[in-house]
């Protein structure tokens, strides 16, 4: 059932802030998720003539309104099935590889509550998953953004999740990125160390931070330049990770002043005016992070084979590249 509250604005009220208000009144639910409430559409404000849905948070309140709150109904903790077509690498009774298209999110959260990896691993793997602590679900043991494409290991039981979780602890998985950046990194091959955090202004970005953050290192490699009239367009990268922190690959190569084509979050400066018009399209709107994830091996964590795959580009990066290849140098 549908919880509402409602709560009618006194004198002593007036002036003030309406998430303010709403938290004194309504001590059981935070200030935090009281503005979410309101963000979302979820609160009215009601006078003696007319009643609209509310949005502001720090709109003032007046003597004698009414808002109503209502609580929506809770989504389900687990995810649930969903019948979303995978390309599987591999597959047996511990692990399953998955190349992930681009545009996937890995793990339902909010904004992302269904549509994702795991809702398709659920319904894909169904009675094959014996479980992990206890809930039939994929043991998610890393994952890749949801504009970036490419290779993910998920584990079916308890068993392969803590074999995998170790490998990736103690850095010995094998993951190769293939990517495209700005410029020509200087020099053409290198190892790029510093650790990584939240920004401390933006907090939608990562940022190499020399206070606090994870300790994150990544290797990369020019594997082709291109250039037009004396302008370095972009390169095709290859980076091998250490480390897995959040945006890892994004971050570094931004860090050194080569952030990857199409990043909406970390390449924001303005492309030269002489890149040649049968590129700038392609170029310039490009519409996501052009990094893949290219290579991953490990050892199974119950055979203890080595196991090792590989994903080509997808489709939209490999047009980026063929379209870059006439300008290689």
């Amino acid at each position: 059932m549908t919880d509402q509250f409602t709560i009618q604005i006194d004198s002593a009220m007036a002036g003030k802030r309406l998430d303010k208000i709403l938290a004194d009144q309504l001590p059981d639910i935070s200030r935090s998720r009281l503005k979410a409430l309101i963000k979302e559409g979820h609160v009215t404000h009601s006078t003696s003539s007319s009643t609209a849905t509310v949005t502001s948070p720090s709109q003032s309140v007046r003597a004698d309104d009414m808002y109503i709150v209502t609580l929506p109904e809770p989504e389900s903790a687990e995810p649930e099935a969903q019948n979303i077509p995978l390309d599987v690498l591999y597959e047996d009774a511990d692990v399953i590889v998955i190349n992930k298209p681009a545009g996937m999110v890995v793990h339902p959260a909010a904004g992302s509550p269904d549509g994702t990896l795991v809702n398709a691993l659920l319904h894909h793997c169904g009675s094959s998953l014996s479980g992990i602590g206890g809930v039939k679900r994929p043991g998610i043991v890393h994952r890749i953004d949801k504009d970036t494409s490419g290779i993910l290991v998920m584990a079916k039981n308890d068993k392969a999740h803590q074999g995998l979780s170790i490998q990736f602890a103690d850095h010995s998985i094998e993951r190769v990125y293939g990517a495209v950046c700005r410029g020509h990194p200087n020099p053409a091959a290198g190892r790029i160390e510093g650790n990584i955090a939240r920004h401390p202004v933006d907090r939608k970005k990562m940022a190499v931070t020399d206070k606090g953050g994870k300790w994150a290192a990544t290797h990369y490699k020019t594997l082709s330049n291109y250039q037009h009239q004396g302008i370095d367009l972009a390169s095709l990268i290859e980076c091998r990770l250490e480390t897995g922190r959040t945006h890892q690959v994004r971050v570094h190569m931004a860090h050194i002043g080569h952030a990857l084509v199409g990043d909406p979050v970390y390449s924001r400066g303005k492309w030269s005016s002489k890149i040649p018009a049968d590129l700038r399209g392609t170029l310039l709107g490009f519409a996501r992070q052009a990094l893949h994830a290219r290579v991953i091996g490990f050892i199974h964590p119950v055979t203890g084979k080595t196991l090792k795959f590989e994903a080509d580009y997808p489709s939209d990066m490999q047009k980026l590249i063929s379209a870059l290849d006439q300008y290689s140098v």
